[in-house]
């Protein structure tokens, strides 16, 4: 061995039965590609095409890794599981959005049976957001530990109990507590549906499952009010009815993950496969590239709670779209608050109508799905001369149309108005929160690469903590300066951010350039480059 450089992987293979059975003789027949290598055995060609890539380390460990086109790998799973896999992690992200807004059309009857406050209605509400952006902080150090299929199971399951906790709950501080439970489990369909989609799919193929993502995000909190305000508008029903709704569903759900979710982190199923060899074989020799590499969970969980607040203080790329994005999610959490008190005021519209409203919020979003998908062509066109910025031109006109939508649905608040007016305000605005909502997400993960996760929790910290405090202040605010003055200023301020896209579009690439961390993208992207130019 002393005559072998190991300064350049060396591979090996394990034969494709080993793989499946792990059979100690099939290890055998492995053995003998390390012999050959000392010139003590021979391994045919045909064997070396059969098998899945190992490689020698320094201190002679096997690296386990996959073969090109191995079905084990998430990135070449069937088309058919990428997209079970996609649409059932999208499926919670709805879900979760959908309990998020439904908990305000219960305010009327939940006030009357547990003799609480407005206020204290709002709290829950607020602490529920509160929890998807601090949550994931240190659930994304345990999808790296366990897995996210793990984390699918045990989210939903804890999810569906807080619901059912919420339905039998006789006070409100029960629903407090209780709904900060689910956001906190719930924030796993807000979060760690952006990884799955990249552990399965290659950068050229997520527009449109990170489009659905987003489509489940935004749409679904206009129509969870939809039903739910007919169900709390029925006398046999109410506010329990709305929790019992979402455990119902949330339980389907919880089945589905069993069904047809499955791990799709590659470290985890590398790492898997590994301890399977040295158990069968007892050779404890092969092992997985990311066992060598790993850190303790409380380091990674240091690392996790640390690095997205650095990034958010430190990046202007994720300090300009956390504050823009940030912005738009508490006016649409205002709005939830406040959109049926206005109807009801000012048009007379009963619980069940003021829920049928909302769809205004369910249509924008599905047209800014339609326009994304123009913006896609748009990316695939200009990506090889503006780079990462060509996922911005639709972000462009949303910059436009958000205070635009603000202001028609400020203006329009009088009853002297048609009621589909201020609605159309509220398709034009979220029209504009979807497509801002959705780029957010591609967009830092186009430019922070192996730093996406860090950069993504620190927006998505921002913007659930202003998601969190919006609410808290709506009512006062509105009381004080009215419905059109109130949402005036929400439109003056969206006008004021108009100029953010713009200039990442034309100055992103400098402003990134003269970033620390996206430097460091740069450097291991060059990198991954040296063996293709050799």
């Amino acid at each position: 061995m002393a005559d072998i450089s190991f300064r350049e992987p060396i591979k090996i293979t394990c034969t494709d039965e080993y793989a499946q059975d792990g059979s100690n003789q099939t290890f055998q027949k492995d053995v003998q590609v390390y012999a050959a290598m000392t010139g003590e055995g021979k391994k045919s060609k045909s064997d070396e095409e059969q098998s899945p890539v190992s490689t020698i380390a320094e201190d002679d460990s096997f690296y386990v890794d996959f073969e090109e086109d191995d079905s084990r790998d998430p990135v070449n799973f069937s088309l058919w599981r990428k997209w079970a896999i996609t649409i059932t992690a999208c499926a919670f992200t709805g879900i979760v959005a959908a309990s998020s807004s439904s908990f305000t059309m219960g305010y009327d009857t939940m006030m009357r049976d547990l003799n609480c406050t407005e206020f204290q209605a709002t709290v829950a509400l607020s602490l529920y957001t509160l929890g998807f952006g601090v949550v994931p902080l240190v659930t994304s150090s345990f999808s790296e530990e366990f897995g996210r299929h793990r984390l699918y199971i045990v989210c939903s399951l804890v999810f569906t109990l807080s619901e059912i906790a919420i339905a039998l709950a006789n006070n409100i501080q029960t629903v407090i507590i209780a709904r900060s439970l689910g956001g906190g489990f719930g924030s796993t369909g807000a979060t760690l549906v952006g990884g799955t989609i990249a552990d399965i799919w290659r950068p050229q193929q997520r527009g449109l499952p990170m489009s659905i993502f987003a489509l489940a995000a935004v749409a679904s909190t206009g129509l969870g009010p939809v039903i739910s305000g007919w169900v709390d508008a029925n006398p046999h029903l109410g506010w329990r009815w709305i929790q019992w709704i979402h455990a119902m569903f949330t339980g389907a759900y919880f089945l589905c993950v069993l069904v047809f979710m499955k791990e799709t982190r590659s470290t985890i199923i590398l790492t898997r496969l590994a301890r399977k060899i040295r158990k069968e074989t007892g050779n404890e020799r092969y092992r997985a590239r990311a066992e060598d590499e790993k850190r303790s969970l409380s380091t990674m969980v240091y690392i996790s709670c640390t690095r997205p607040l650095r990034l958010l203080l430190t990046e202007p790329t994720v300090q300009s779209f956390s504050l823009w994005v940030g912005f738009t999610w508490g006016v649409l959490f205002c709005l939830v608050e406040s959109v049926a008190p206005e109807l009801q005021s000012l048009y007379g519209f009963g619980v069940g109508e003021t829920g049928s409203a909302f769809t205004a919020l369910t249509i924008g979003s599905i047209l800014g799905f339609i326009a994304n998908m123009y913006q896609e062509t748009l990316y695939q066109k200009y990506h090889a001369r503006k780079g990462q910025e060509a996922r911005l031109y639709l972000a462009c006109v949303a910059a436009l149309l958000l205070p635009t939508g603000m202001y028609i649905y400020a203006w329009t608040a009088s009853p002297k108005i048609p009621w589909i007016a201020p609605l159309i305000g509220l398709t034009t605005f979220m029209f504009s929160a979807y497509v801002i909502y959705q780029v957010t997400f591609i967009y830092l993960a186009d430019c922070y690469g192996p730093y996406a996760s860090s950069a993504l929790a620190g927006q998505s910290l921002f913007r659930n903590l202003l998601a969190t405090a919006f609410p808290l202040f709506t009512q006062q605010m509105f009381s004080r300066l009215t419905y059109r003055w109130a949402n005036m200023l929400f439109a003056i301020i969206a006008t004021v951010m108009i100029p953010i896209p713009y200039i990442l579009f034309l100055y992103g690439s400098k402003i990134r350039a003269r970033s620390k961390f996206s430097r460091m993208v740069l450097e291991a992207e060059a990198q991954q480059c040296l063996p293709a130019k050799k």
